[in-house]
């Protein structure tokens, strides 16, 4: 049987590099149809998004600002 060697470093199906699913979906476009983030890389995952939304936040807040001063020092 063939193995085949992965570069998905968190998916629930990794075996030492290889893929141990009984059953493969790969397509050309989209990569591996079979992955599945463990759970580890998932937390991870929610944790890199919850971090992502607070930047934008603070960007968005940032920008408010700065539009304020400049009609500020326009008058």
């Amino acid at each position: 049987m063939p193995r085949i060697r992965c570069h998905y470093t968190d998916c629930v199906f990794l075996d030492e590099s290889y893929c141990g699913a009984a059953a493969v979906e790969f397509d050309p476009d989209t990569g591996c149809a079979t992955f599945s983030p463990s759970e580890e890389a998932a937390v991870a995952g929610e944790e890199w998004d919850n971090e992502l939304e607070e930047w934008e936040e603070d960007e968005a807040e940032d920008e408010d600002d700065e539009w304020v001063e400049e009609d500020e020092d326009e008058i």
